[in-house]
């Protein structure tokens, strides 16, 4: 998945924090919620203007980031 059409970073928003594009919410906020154990379809009743699409996203973009990571020895 192209997280990029759903990812946006704009520091005049949320601090320049990673957030879904067209709206204030941020992929952390989207993974803070799957990790306490809601749903996509959870995520979607709760907010209703995302898609499963753009959760989705939030996980790719997460797993790019984690695969750049490093361990320095």
């Amino acid at each position: 998945m192209n997280y990029s059409e759903y990812i946006e970073i704009n520091p005049e928003k949320r601090f320049g924090r990673p957030i879904i594009i067209g709206t204030r919410i941020s992929v952390y906020d989207v993974l803070s919620w799957l990790s306490e154990g809601m749903t996509i379809n959870d995520i979607i009743s709760d907010f209703p203007e995302l898609n499963e699409n753009q959760i989705k996203a939030c996980l790719s973009y997460a797993a790019e980031k984690e695969h750049k990571l490093r361990v320095v020895s």
